[in-house]
């Protein structure tokens, strides 16, 4: 759509007769590539010629070549031959992209013509549930591409720069790239070939096809057979789909698939990436089905990603709904299905803008006028200082919110794979910085590649736990399932598991030796230990080893004293309320404290609502889509930023970013709006907002008003005792008011809390923003 004309225009001399193009067809169970050696017209009868094919290996270490010579008989304009490559011949898979140079050669009286090719021995094919090359069970990690290159302002058409991009794909576990709605050039072929990286490029189009379009649908038809056409022999083209998101006649996209598939049945096809937004299912025909969901009346059970804006799925999709656990799986949905599930799209959760970015534009032709606008914003909102703050609160969590992602599909028996939005930034669609990886695809330093590969990598352990957040006493319980789609079984691997305070001190501790097949997800252990009585609340880590090379993983948990009953404050000087009414303002004025939990429904304009996760993709796009459909418009917040070490959190166990254990509190709150107050002023628990609105937004504050201290805390702790985490943060809060530690600076009088109370703010506009442009 963007891009013009690109690449190579030239003119080339060839003879009367002359090769136009071969085509080679693998088959890695055979040893055998079927070849197809196209002619521009018809060979004359009276024209006697030799064709010669040679092929030979030449990116690996196994040395193997040959050649076979054919008279020509055919007045055809095509030959087709048999290679017997045999058992030496190497196999192309992402374990050992190994390629081989195919030449063909014709030779006559009047004739000299060659052209050559490169092909890998491959088998990508689809077994029940699961992809295979090679006949080994494969698991897609897959990341999105929508062509964002900010240094040159269109695609690469070299080599080098796609090697580069999928060095830094597989650095970080992926083996696999979809193609949103776009085809990339041989170059990119080409590279992924040589980096073995499963592509899946699709024709340029989202929207809705319609049979009576008949200039769209002879267009996207004649664009798909160039694409086969021109692109087939690459081995890392092993699937295609018609477009994005596409609605409309499947019957249309059904005879277009079969139209490619008759023209080159080489590779897997399917109609679209999330077509009907999964509300159909696949097509007749499909060989995938790439989707956020399955149809059904399951609201919770039929996804295939953990997160969902607003618009399409309740409260936001499993993550942001349910409470935090690493045993939610998509094990409902694939069961539904008879073909391969790859889960669309996956993650696209937002971090705040890093502005330290800008000078990495000096020297591009993408200018960032965006993140210039948004800087500015920040500074106008009297928060510019925090910009740093809130990218790395922001992306911390981000990153384990995509880590808890990707293990829900690893952890799904017969998940297919994931396809993520993304590895790196997109700065279209109103800026979506999604990404651990910047827009020039650089580590943003939020997460090292080896600590993000423990979620996503060809072999991981995952941890099956009901819940991260304990009382003392109780019994940890969970599973540990082992997930290996190397090309190599793991026989008398180690495997070792222990349980450590934040101190480092080993609290208990497990030690197994299993066995898991190549392509296989496995449980392999169980875990039960009982934990700790304690007076004290405490964070723990859960660690997790596999053998000698590197692999391990591991979980946060919180062990908090076992508690029942809700606090009571030891002095009668403080007041514990959840309404303003004369007992409050008699407290303030008397010069004792009070710890107010406002009720939500009382001050709805001067709040937003809570959100757990950090918002999925763009706040304004998916604002607008929500308000034109009629749905719940996200929250929009970005999680918390505070300093662990303040004496309100004194006893409750937390860093300076949101974690899992700040699920009820989030959930259950409605952060406050503090523009009026002065602009130095600071929460002690902040809420991070979109970079739309920039409220300053205040979970949890202090204030002195007249004579006397009061503490708000815009979740409603006492409504969520229940939940351990909630307990201890109330009683951290309490005990933190009976020090003289509890000493807030800023002073209003209790009119002026009364108007900043009351009023309501004002919404800032922002414009509407669609998802496609017309």
């Amino acid at each position: 759509n963007w891009n013009g004309i690109i690449g190579e225009l030239f003119l080339e001399a060839r003879p009367s007769l002359h090769i136009t193009r071969i085509e080679v067809s693998p088959n890695a169970t055979q040893r055998t590539a079927r070849v197809k050696v196209r002619f521009n017209k018809a060979i004359p009868a009276d024209m006697p010629l030799q064709l010669s094919l040679r092929y030979e290996s030449f990116n690996s270490n196994k040395a193997h070549s040959g050649s076979i010579e054919l008279p020509i008989k055919s007045t055809d304009d095509c030959l087709e031959s048999t290679i017997e490559l045999g058992a030496e011949a190497a196999l192309w898979s992402e374990f050992h992209p190994a390629l081989y140079r195919l030449t063909a050669e014709i030779r006559g009286a009047e004739i000299e013509d060659s052209q050559s090719t490169t092909f890998g021995l491959r088998d990508f094919a689809v077994e029940g549930t699961r992809f295979t090359i090679n006949g080994q069970p494969t698991f897609l990690r897959g990341k999105h591409d929508a062509c964002v290159f900010p240094m040159t302002g269109h695609v690469p058409m070299d080599v080098e720069s796609w090697r580069r991009y999928f060095r830094i794909a597989k650095e970080y576990g992926i083996n696999h790239c979809r193609f949103h709605s776009w085809c990339p050039p041989e170059a990119c072929f080409t590279a992924a070939d040589l980096e073995g990286i499963y592509l899946q490029p699709e024709l340029p189009f989202w929207g809705s096809i319609q049979a009576s379009d008949t200039t769209l649908v002879r267009f996207l038809t004649k664009e798909g057979l160039k694409i086969q056409e021109r692109y087939g022999n690459h081995a890392s083209f092993v699937m295609m789909a018609i477009g994005n998101e596409l609605s409309g006649e499947q019957e249309v996209m059904v005879d277009m698939i079969q139209r490619f598939r008759e023209a080159d049945n080489r590779h897997l096809f399917a109609t679209g990436s999330n077509n009907y937004l999964g509300f159909r299912g696949p097509a007749p025909g499909d060989d995938y089905f790439t989707s956020c969901r399955v149809p059904g009346e399951a609201i919770f059970r039929n996804h295939t990603r953990g997160s969902f804006s607003f618009a399409d799925a309740e409260d936001g999709g499993y993550i942001n709904h349910t409470y935090p656990n690493s045993v939610m799986s998509f094990e409902s949905a694939v069961s539904q299905l008879p073909l391969p599930i790859i889960g669309h799209e996956t993650g696209q959760f937002q971090s705040y803008p890093n502005y330290d970015e800008l000078p990495k534009y000096e020297e591009a032709v993408l200018k960032p006028l965006n993140l210039e606008i948004f800087q500015q914003r920040l500074a106008d909102a009297g928060m510019a200082e925090q910009a740093d703050e809130f990218f790395k609160a922001s992306g911390e969590w981000m990153t384990r919110l995509y880590r808890a992602e990707m293990e829900m599909a690893l952890r799904t028996p017969g998940m297919a794979g994931f396809q993520l939005l993304d590895l790196q930034d997109y700065p279209g669609q109103g800026t979506a910085l999604v990404g651990i990886l910047d827009a020039f695809m650089d580590n943003k330093g939020l997460i090292s590649s080896k600590e993000w590969r423990q979620s996503c990598d060809r072999i991981n352990i995952l941890a099956l736990l009901p819940k991260f957040t304990y009382t003392g006493g109780e019994t940890l319980k969970g599973e540990i399932r082992i997930s290996n789609f190397s090309n190599q079984p793991l026989e008398n691997a180690p495997l070792s598991w222990e349980l450590l305070n934040h101190e480092g001190k080993r609290i208990a501790e497990g030690n197994s030796t299993i066995h898991v097949a190549a392509g296989r997800l496995e449980s392999v252990a169980e875990i039960a230990c009982p934990l700790p009585e304690t007076t004290k609340a405490d964070s723990y880590t859960l660690f997790l080893t596999l053998g000698d090379q590197g692999i391990e993983n591991s979980y946060p948990l919180w062990i908090y004293p076992t508690k029942q009953a809700p606090p009571v404050p030891a002095s009668s000087e403080i007041l514990v309320t959840r309404r303003w009414d004369a007992a409050m303002s008699r407290q303030l004025a008397q010069g004792g404290s009070v710890l107010w939990f406002p009720k939500a429904e009382e001050y709805k304009g001067m709040t937003v609502e809570g959100l757990f996760q950090t918002d999925y993709w763009n706040y304004r796009m998916f604002k607008s889509i929500c308000e034109s459909i009629g749905k719940p418009v996200s929250p929009g917040t970005m999680g918390i930023l505070t300093d662990p070490s303040h004496p309100a959190l004194a006893q409750f166990p937390t860093e300076f970013h949101t974690n899992w254990q700040w699920f009820p509190i989030l959930k259950g709150s409605r952060p406050l709006i503090l523009d009026r107050l002065p602009q130095a002023y600071r929460p002690i628990v902040q809420v991070i907002d979109n970079v739309e609105r920039n409220h300053k937004l205040g979970l949890l504050l202090e204030l002195r008003v007249g004579e006397g201290k009061l503490l708000i805390c815009m979740s409603d702790l006492p409504e969520q005792l229940h939940y351990p985490e909630a307990r201890q943060l109330y009683e951290s809060l309490l005990s933190y008011m009976e020090t003289t530690a509890f000493s807030p600076s800023l002073r209003l009088t209790p009119q002026e809390l009364r108007t900043f109370l009351t009023e309501p703010e004002s919404e800032s506009s922002i414009k509407f923003l669609g998802n496609i442009s017309y």
